[in-house]
């Protein structure tokens, strides 16, 4: 009898080996928005319409404080995709590329990479890295000039109208390209056409017929998709216009420009667009116009993810799949006289962040833990048991996965010669001269008062820590 016993022992434990060692690995669906500021229904704006991201919202985790690495498309990419602070500006994961080996002890894979190397199908769709379609060259178009070695199984993209990917990044309906100039192409446009009249209506597309390809592969997928909108030129198909034809959008908070020292600056991509004369500052119609405009481009985006998420569900991919919705950077509208990003403020550096993974806990609660980009590397390789590199500087954010609650954290920024550091209650900023500023966020006038004076030992203590993570870099 203990012999039969033992045997069957045996042969459960050797069943059970078996079934762990086949385990499906889940799928990862990244899904990147451009300029996206945190101002959605799901982030308390119940007045933008949003409601695909809303709806992915209930079934995860709501990060409120997640901030990124640098407030420009290029370095905030740089940091989530390779899961390191670095340069700040937007040739930054080319540079990457030019010195790049693969064969030596300091090598460390990318994101995509580490995946693709642990059995992964990894595809770009659209604007993931800096450049739609991952080509450098004049043009963008240069296949010598590869902006990720190593790190996409594929990454098709189509210029179509656009002519080509540097066309295609800034373009408006129908084939519109911006000039070098720029002042040609109007800083915003309402669109009487489908989806598809705009860039991002391609990478929909595309996207779509990825997702097909890789329900018919028996290997696990990350698939990113990154779409433009809201970046400038805010131009959207009409009907995204018109859902703001008579919605109140709420006052320009903070309006002023600094009086003092601050990373503050000209607002001088926006300024190169034709504004017809105008100037949102001093006409408050005009900003108000502007503001209507980004909502509909924000709505846009809204419904090309919106479409992206409805086909996971119906080739029955989504109960396999952690979807993250990332925001690169955020972007002032107005605030502190700013019309951008580029600079160090909270509406810059403040972007969304979803996570959502199968059977999770607590779907749909908002955490309010600090959190930054660099984090989601080490998160994505806890939640699909891949072992990461072992010097990130982030962390993963299981923890609030599991557990919503508490406001533990601190979050680096950088941009141009200055650098920050976020906790909770206090942002301190320090330039390269040693000149700092430190704003209290448990106060009424938050960044709109440099408070460095009135606390000396919180400045002592957060440029020690700043020094420490400035390091890393």
């Amino acid at each position: 009898m203990l012999r039969i016993a033992s045997i069957l022992l045996a042969a459960m434990l050797f069943l059970s080996a078996a079934c762990s060692e086949t385990k499906v690995q889940p799928n990862v669906l990244l899904l990147c928005v451009d300029d996206l500021r945190p101002e959605l229904a799901c982030y308390g704006a119940e007045y933008i319409k949003s409601p695909n991201i809303d709806k992915l919202a209930t079934r995860s985790r709501i990060f409120n404080a997640h901030y990124v690495q640098a407030p420009t498309c290029g370095a905030s990419r740089f940091a989530m995709l390779t899961g390191r602070y670095g340069p700040s500006d937007n040739q930054a994961l080319f540079r990457r590329a030019e010195g790049l080996d693969t064969n030596s002890s300091d090598y460390s894979p990318s994101l995509p990479a580490l995946f693709r190397s642990n059995g992964y199908t990894t595809v770009a769709v659209g604007k993931v890295s800096h450049h739609p379609g991952g080509m450098g060259g004049e043009r963008w178009n240069d296949t010598s000039i590869i902006e990720m070695p190593e790190a996409w199984s594929r990454q098709p993209f189509e210029s179509r109208k656009w002519l080509d990917p540097r066309g295609f990044m800034h373009g408006l309906a129908e084939g519109e390209v911006r000039g070098p100039q720029r002042q040609t192409m109007d800083v915003y446009q309402s669109y009487d056409g489908p989806d598809s009249g705009y860039p991002d209506g391609i990478t929909t597309e595309i996207a779509l017929k990825e997702l097909e390809e890789l329900s018919k592969n028996e290997e696990p997928f990350f698939l990113a998709v990154g779409w433009l909108r809201p970046h400038l030129p805010f131009g959207a198909p009409a009907r995204y216009v018109d859902l703001y034809e008579v919605e109140a959008l709420p006052e320009i908070p903070y309006p002023a420009k600094p009086d003092w020292r601050t990373t503050w600056h000209g607002s001088g991509e926006f300024k190169r667009y034709n504004r017809w004369g105008k100037d949102p500052l001093v006409d408050l119609d005009f900003a108000m116009e502007l503001k209507r405009y980004y909502a509909a481009s924000v709505s846009y985006a809204d419904a090309q993810i919106g479409l992206v998420l409805e086909r996971l569900e119906e080739l029955g991919l989504a109960e396999n799949t952690i979807i993250v919705l990332w925001g690169d950077h955020g972007w002032h509208l107005g605030e502190r006289g700013i019309w951008g990003k580029h600079c160090l403020f909270e509406e810059s550096l403040r972007s969304p962040l979803l996570i959502s993974t199968p059977d999770m806990a607590h779907a749909g609660a908002a955490t309010e833990h600090i959190v930054e980009t660099v984090d989601l590397y080490p998160t994505l390789c806890d939640l699909t048991s891949i072992v990461p590199p072992d010097d990130l500087p982030g962390e993963s954010l299981r923890y609030a996965l599991d557990s919503p609650g508490g406001t533990q954290g601190q979050a680096f920024s950088y941009f141009g010669a200055a650098e920050t550091l976020r906790y909770a209650r206090f942002r301190y900023i320090e330039h390269e001269d040693g000149y700092v500023e430190l704003y209290d966020h448990h106060s009424p006038q938050k960044e709109s008062r440099n408070v460095a004076n009135e606390h000396p030992e919180i400045v002592e203590k957060m440029k020690k820590e700043l020094d420490w993570r400035s390091n890393k870099r």
